[in-house]
């Protein structure tokens, strides 16, 4: 049994859940049930970022103190992960104390790379993030995510020399000691990284209120980077404890807009720490609405609680892990996820209740299944390709439909009952075979079809397991 340890990334709670978020936890559950199934001690981390000015002007304008603002939307993205049949090991909130005190101590372990100096030039509100002229001005001096202009700032911060480390994590990347999927993402951060700049960690107190003050200098606090960054190592108790049980992660999962920071900053940082580096980061991509990129102004956006609220969980988990690429864009559409929720109750949902009833009528007792080798799913599954995975055991189950058709065992009971026995339970056993791997996927589902044909008597589900309006 190996230790594995797969992190996903802590959104700002300023805001209320989407579907990115959704990919986020969703794929870092699917490899965690995996790696379970492999016999794997796993740890799933999640969490919520709390600090920045973004949230605490958000909590002035709803007239609630700050620290009750954070508390209302970190049980709102818990509860929103609980939703979706994610089991996480362990929530990180910043504003934790344990959190807030290992940031001050990394921090001071950091000291021989951060250096102060004055910061002149541009900075998005939305981004909580500084610009280079260069991304200005290609930008036309408005941010294309957040449609605001940018701000012109002039102010002292401290700065995380990421220039002392460039050359160590292009080495590490080029060399997949920290592989990045998929492999053309890794080949744009190349092209950025020898570009990247030094990096802002810290932010006059005057300008954001609500932050972990910087040791030793009571007028700044920190940025987002070491605050946000860190969590993934202070969960695991870093630096007071030892956590070379579960670092460096297996995987950390992140959107593909944030990759940047996670293959530059954050590697920077646990190079300054003497710590290595996670073996790979997982780039998702993001989720268009008919083609096109979801936004307010536009009118497109869909939030995952409407998806989740039209047929439940299992055909939301279904949808966007066999019909939403890992980690490119994907595309939704009512009209794509209608005919997705029809493949659940014509492919699987007939499967079940058909083959239940023909067991009934055979008087077969309940089955059990094997987890057998299957290579080919295996190979995908560690290639971080879920959706071909979740490809391979549909084809079976359509074969199982298939072989159906072709045995015709309701006819061959006529004239041959143990025979048709013998197809029957050969049928079931296929099923809870591959079952045992749908149950990465879509756990509801897998457990009602694990408890209808292991049962001591076997019986169709008294309602279809994907009931048609």
């Amino acid at each position: 049994m190996k230790n594995i340890y797969i992190t996903t990334a802590i959104p700002y709670v300023n805001g209320n859940p989407h579907l990115g978020h959704a990919m986020d936890y969703i794929l870092a559950d699917v490899l965690r049930r995996y790696m379970m199934m492999r016999g794997e001690n796993v740890r799933l981390q999640a969490g919520t970022d709390e600090h920045g000015s973004k949230i605490y002007k958000k909590s002035v304008e709803q007239g609630i103190p700050v620290e009750e603002f954070v508390n209302q939307n970190a049980k709102k993205f818990q509860d929103f992960i609980h939703s979706l049949g994610v089991e996480y090991t362990d929530f990180v909130r910043t504003t934790d104390a344990d959190h807030e005190r290992r940031c001050q101590a990394i921090w001071e372990k950091l000291s021989d790379h951060i250096y102060k100096d004055k910061y002149e030039g541009w900075y998005c509100e939305g981004c909580e993030g500084f610009i280079t002229d260069k991304e200005h001005d290609e930008n036309e001096g408005i941010c294309p995510d957040h449609k605001k202009p940018y701000v012109k700032l002039s102010e002292e911060n401290y700065y995380l020399r990421i220039a002392d480390f460039k050359d160590r994590i292009r080495e590490a990347i080029e060399s997949d000691e920290m592989k990045i999927t998929p492999a053309f993402r890794k080949k744009e951060f190349l092209n950025l990284l020898e570009d990247m700049p030094d990096v802002s960690i810290s932010r006059p107190k005057e300008s954001v209120q609500w932050g972990v003050p910087v040791p030793g200098d009571d007028s700044q606090v920190m940025y987002v980077w070491i605050d946000a960054l860190a969590n993934y190592i202070t969960i695991l108790g870093y630096p007071e404890e030892d956590i070379s049980d579960f670092w460096p992660a297996n995987t950390q999962i992140v959107g593909k807009d944030i990759l940047r920071f996670h293959a530059g900053i954050w590697p920077a940082m646990l190079m300054g720490l003497d710590l290595p580096l996670p073996k790979n980061l997982l780039a998702h991509g993001h989720i268009t609405v008919g083609g096109e990129k979801m936004s307010k102004s536009i009118g497109n956006v869909i939030a995952p609680e409407e998806i989740l609220g039209k047929h439940g969980l299992v055909p939301f988990r279904y949808y966007f892990t066999r019909h939403a690429s890992t980690t490119d864009d994907a595309d939704f559409t009512w009209d794509k996820y209608e005919a997705a929720y029809n493949e659940l109750a014509n492919d699987l949902g007939n499967l079940v209740q058909r083959l239940a009833t023909l067991a009934k009528k055979n008087e077969i007792a309940g089955q059990q299944g094997e987890l057998k080798d299957l290579p080919e799913f295996d190979e995908r599954m560690e290639k971080y390709e879920f959706n071909f995975a979740f490809e391979i055991l549909w084809r079976q189950i359509m074969d199982l439909n298939k072989r159906i058709d072709e045995e015709k065992p309701w006819a061959l009971a006529k004239t041959d009952p143990e025979k048709a026995k013998e197809v029957l339970v050969v049928i079931i056993k296929n099923l809870l075979d591959i079952n045992k791997r749908l149950a990465i996927f879509i756990p509801d589902t897998a457990e009602r079809i694990d408890a209808i044909f292991t049962a001591e008597q076997i019986v169709p589900p008294e309602t279809p397991l994907f009931p048609k309006a």
